[in-house]
């Protein structure tokens, strides 16, 4: 029985017209994100890609149920509770586009995870940041924003200590171990890959723009355009993570988004920069006078820090995540305020105030955006319904002066239990989504918890 038609929104049409406009691509990937933010999915053929609109395709439950390793987590409830059963995938309205430098011509298309009968599968994450868009929308607001992309690119080969190396210019091989921060012509060895990078980028209809060579030896930074629809500035990360991924490979790179892949050097952020919008339009983070913060903001500030303990997990949902969190390494300890302040973990960036906005800073590149800004949105709801006091501003070191900051975990563990224990954290994401991440998370800890890794020989092996 089909259900037909699309609860997505998608139309045949679309996909006609797209076929029609080019004739040269031979297969589409087809893409669903799952609590990780892994890309999983089929690759189809041309002639499929009709039915695919008209009739979406059959996705077993369980593929929202998988860990990091793409192993069945049982506790989620998603696998032998429901039969492992399929549900139905429907193509995302305006996701279908070309790929760049395939061969053969290839394409893409998000979807997202409904059943049989049409409603949205409630563990999948688009729809847990669509759930808080919507909310927000009742109440007469809208979100918008843009979030930013830190990354690594590194040599294909380990170093001779066994460790990453970043990689050689691909202009011209030249190798380099500085930290090159803001360096241009540094920029100009790896102008090749970018420029394939802002191509694919052009090709799904993403604004990258901003390019900086960032506070490690090979780490990068792309911003995005900023999104008046947060849906889209979600999907704009998750699919840009998979443009610089496969260009990087074209190119004989390797493209990093661990949140800490060098300990002696900086991590990688996924800074949210948002802002709210009243249905006229009008941004309602704007003062009236320049500097005397608006009500709005300051609430919205207010709800962020107050969630933020029990949120760390989706702004830092892996092991590694947790090795980002340290004093004067520009990633956030504590939930501080502040003002054009890069040590805080919730900064008002200086500038035009028509573009007054909160950068949300906790969040590693390696966490789902689609959570992560679920997660945000719905402090900002809380702030704003409670009119929260955000407490005072970090006008300082933000790693020293946290003395009035509430409390946060401090170790994955933690996090993991402050999340599974949270009903807001359960509130924002929904019942299903709640259980089915705290679930993939807790089986995560368990297996690195389990594994007998380096370090241990090296600490202990004869030691003890």
């Amino acid at each position: 029985m089909t259900a037909y038609p699309s609860p997505s929104g998608s139309t045949l049409a679309e996909a006609e017209a797209f076929l029609a406009a080019h004739p040269q691509i031979e297969a589409f990937d087809l893409v669903l994100h799952d609590a990780n933010g892994i890309g999983r999915g089929k690759i189809i053929r041309r002639h499929e890609l009709a039915g695919f609109y008209k009739n979406g395709r059959h996705l077993p439950i369980s593929i929202m149920g998988l860990d990091i390793c793409g192993e069945d987590v049982h506790e989620t409830g998603l696998i032998w509770d429901q039969g492992d059963g399929d549900l139905r995938a429907w193509p995302i309205p305006g996701s279908l586009v070309p790929l760049h430098g395939t061969t053969p011509p290839r394409g893409e298309v998000l979807m997202s995870l409904y059943d049989l009968a049409g409603r949205p599968m409630t563990s999948d994450p688009r729809h847990a940041l669509q759930r808080q868009v919507d909310a927000l929308a009742a109440e007469g607001v809208y979100p918008a924003g843009a979030f930013e992309l830190e990354f690594f690119l590194l040599d294909n080969e380990r170093g001779p200590d066994g460790r990453v190396q970043p990689a050689r210019d691909v202009l011209d091989g030249r190798a380099s171990h500085k930290t090159e921060v803001y360096s241009v012509d540094h920029l100009h060895g790896m102008l090749p890959l970018f420029s394939d990078i802002y191509a694919g980028a052009a090709k799904a209809g993403i604004t990258a723009e901003t390019l900086i060579s960032e506070y490690a030896p090979g780490q990068y930074e792309l911003t995005l355009n900023y999104r008046t629809d947060m849906m889209q500035a979600a999907d704009d990360l998750i699919r840009l993570k998979r443009i610089v991924r496969a260009q990087a490979r074209a190119h004989g790179v390797t493209a990093c988004f661990m949140a800490k892949p060098v300990e002696a050097y900086a991590g990688s952020g996924m800074h949210l920069h948002v802002s709210m919008l009243d249905a006229g339009g009008t941004n309602i983070f704007v003062e009236a006078v320049e500097g005397e913060y608006s009500a709005p903001i300051l609430h919205a500030i207010g709800g962020l820090r107050a969630t933020m303990g029990e949120s760390m997990l989706v702004f830092a949902p892996h092991a590694n995540s947790w090795r980002r969190f340290a004093a004067q390494s520009y990633a956030p300890v504590s939930p501080t305020w502040g003002v054009n302040n890069r040590s805080v973990a919730l900064r008002i960036p200086a500038g035009d105030i028509r573009a007054r906005r909160i950068e949300h800073r906790p969040a590693g590149v390696d966490a789902n955006p689609y959570l992560v800004g679920a997660t945000v949105l719905a402090g900002i709801r809380h702030g704003l319904a409670a009119r929260l006091d955000p407490g005072p501003e970090t006008t300082g070191n933000g790693y020293t002066d946290a003395q009035d900051a509430p409390p946060i975990p401090v170790d994955w563990r933690s996090a993991i239990v402050a999340a599974q224990g949270s009903a807001f954290l359960r509130n924002a994401l929904g019942d299903d989504m709640h259980r089915t991440f705290t679930a993939i998370k807790a089986a995560e800890y368990a297996r690195v918890a389990r594994t007998v890794s380096e370090v241990d020989f090296d600490l202990y092996l004869h030691t003890v």
